[in-house]
């Protein structure tokens, strides 16, 4: 590796260690020599100029932290030398010169997806199953077992054939081969399951946010049609959940079946009754087919999630360069995880296009942060211990990388939580920092496809759009291959620019749209869903 260090921004008083660095190295910087003072893994930073005691420290162009002790220039930012702080913000608006990336060789392509009546299209076609209450959590796994074994929506895990050669006391080599009675009856739809703990107790609030997520992910261009499962007496009754879908597309014309058990009679009653009805309805949406469609009808979800040091210098960025492709050509990407947006306030209050939006971001983040500091946290307290391990040591630290997800593009929108995306360009979305949470929210806001970053490795997936993973470096990618889709480490190691990394993360966003290549995610059927309940969770 030819550089050891890397400053992100001029202003920045810190650099970040490419490599392991050890005490009384002597590297040339920026035409400069520099001591390292103590031993520092790779992703930590180290200090350019002596701090004192209240000393600001700098990244990324940002505020990020405040020094709590004396530190040398040349020495390594811990959790001990260092604190959080961040810049204040105000509602004004200042103008931001922005210049749209070169879209030409994009302007033309298009991906194969499932065009809805509605005008959006998916990049799946799935039959939805899912429940307004927990009660009915049971009644949905027993209509996903028999789906799935009958339907052969997933072949046997390898862990499942092991065990029957256990069982049997064959040693038979394992294979990933489809055997004869695990070929899909039905080749261009998806059946998946969604259970969740709520729709009933808590506060009226909750069942009525839920609502507006469920019927979200109904609405979503991936779903061809639902099965709903309502008890009866619960919170979540069927007429909220119904002015709630009228609400997101008052035209909606997709089947969607809804049945109540204190209506049905037995429960084998009513599941024969779903079985019937739902495979009629199966069998018709796999009948759809995937047709070209313009790029601008991607609605991407950002996210990030298991972050080190280098998502800020590889990844984020490299996702952010993508995200500006899409926005300048019409599509709408999706900035979430507003806990991780502290510390750069102003910089997306600038980039709003107007004072009404930036008025709303800065009210829904004051709200949330309100909310965190009167259960006794807050924003301050979002790195976890992975993030912190490796490198992430304030929460101003950690939300100017991940901000970079959302490029520089304007801002076109604010929505908060259960709200439904519409306009094209760049939307930020309330949401808490938790991946799954983010991840899940973002799909009921109308996300058809998600690109997530990750430094130390994470499995999230979605039941009804396909989850992308980006390594932010090299050696994740290879002790993770079964999750990684994308290594951006070569940026890392100079090999790349973050414009080149970008541009390949669009194309295979293009690729896993069409269904010419599936996320990891998808392979490994992880499909993660969490409704973000109204009180705290950072």
């Amino acid at each position: 590796m030819k550089n050891k260090l890397i400053k992100v921004h001029p202003e920045d008083n810190v650099a970040i260690a490419l490599t392991d660095l050890w005490q009384g190295d002597k590297l040339d910087f920026e035409g400069e020599e520099v001591i390292v003072l103590s031993d520092v893994k790779a992703k930590h930073k180290i200090t350019m100029v002596d701090l004192e005691p209240e000393s600001k420290i700098y990244m990324y162009g940002v505020l990020v932290g405040k020094a709590t002790s004396s530190i040398k220039r040349g020495d390594v930012l811990t959790v001990d030398n260092v604190k959080h702080q961040a810049s204040t913000t105000t509602e004004k608006t200042a103008t931001v010169a922005y210049t749209a990336p070169d879209i030409s060789k994009w302007k033309e392509r298009t991906f194969m997806g499932y065009h809805r009546n509605d005008g959006q299209v998916g990049t799946q076609n799935v039959w939805l199953f899912f429940p307004l209450v927990f009660c009915e959590n049971r009644n949905v796994e027993l209509l996903k077992d028999v789906f799935e074994k009958e339907l052969s929506f997933h072949k046997s895990s390898k862990q499942r054939k092991l065990l029957r050669n256990l069982i049997s006391g064959e040693n038979i080599e394992l294979s990933e081969d489809k055997t004869p009675d695990e070929e899909p009856i039905f080749d261009n739809v998806e059946v998946r399951f969604i259970t969740h703990q709520g729709g009933c107790g808590g506060i009226r609030q909750d069942s009525v946010s839920l609502s507006k997520l469920l019927a979200g992910y109904v609405n979503n261009p991936n779903v061809a049609g639902a099965t709903v499962l309502s008890l009866g007496c619960q919170n979540l009754q069927i007429d909220i959940f119904q002015n709630a879908l009228d609400a997101i597309n008052p035209k909606l014309d997709k089947p969607v079946l809804i049945y109540e058990q204190q209506q049905e009679g037995t429960i084998d009653e009513m599941l024969n009754k779903i079985i019937r009805d739902s495979f009629d309805g199966i069998k018709k949406a796999n009948e759809i087919q995937r047709q070209p469609a313009p790029l601008s009808k991607l609605k991407l979800g950002l996210e990030c999630g298991g972050s080190d040091g280098f998502s800020g210098i590889s990844a984020n960025p490299s996702l952010g360069y993508a995200s500006d492709l899409l926005a300048a050509l019409g599509g709408s990407p999706i900035l979430s995880e507003f806990p991780e947006l502290c510390g750069v306030e102003q910089e997306l209050v600038n980039r709003c296009v107007d004072e009404e939006k930036a008025k709303r971001f800065l009210k829904l983040m004051r709200a949330y942060e309100d909310a965190a500091e009167a259960s006794g946290s807050g924003f301050d307290m979002n790195p976890s211990p992975g993030n912190i391990k490796d490198g992430l040591i304030t929460d101003a630290m950690k939300s100017a990388g991940a901000a970079k997800k959302g490029g520089t593009s304007p801002i076109q929108d604010i929505l908060d939580y259960g709200e439904y995306v519409t306009k094209p360009g760049l939307n930020l979305l309330c949401t808490p920092g938790n991946d799954v949470e983010s991840t899940t929210a973002m799909v009921g806001s109308g996300a058809n496809v998600v690109v997530f970053t990750t430094g130390l490795g994470t499995p999230t997936g979605n039941p009804i759009a396909p989850v992308i993973k980006v390594a932010s470096n090299s050696i994740l990618a290879g002790r993770m291959p079964d999750i990684i889709d994308i290594d951006s480490g070569a940026v890392i190691k100079g090999e790349k620019t973050i414009e080149e990394m970008g541009e390949e993360i669009l194309e295979y966003i293009i690729d896993v749209a069409s269904g010419e290549t599936n996320a990891k995610a998808d392979q490994n059927d992880q499909n993660d869903f969490i409704p973000w309940k109204r009180g705290v969770s950072l």
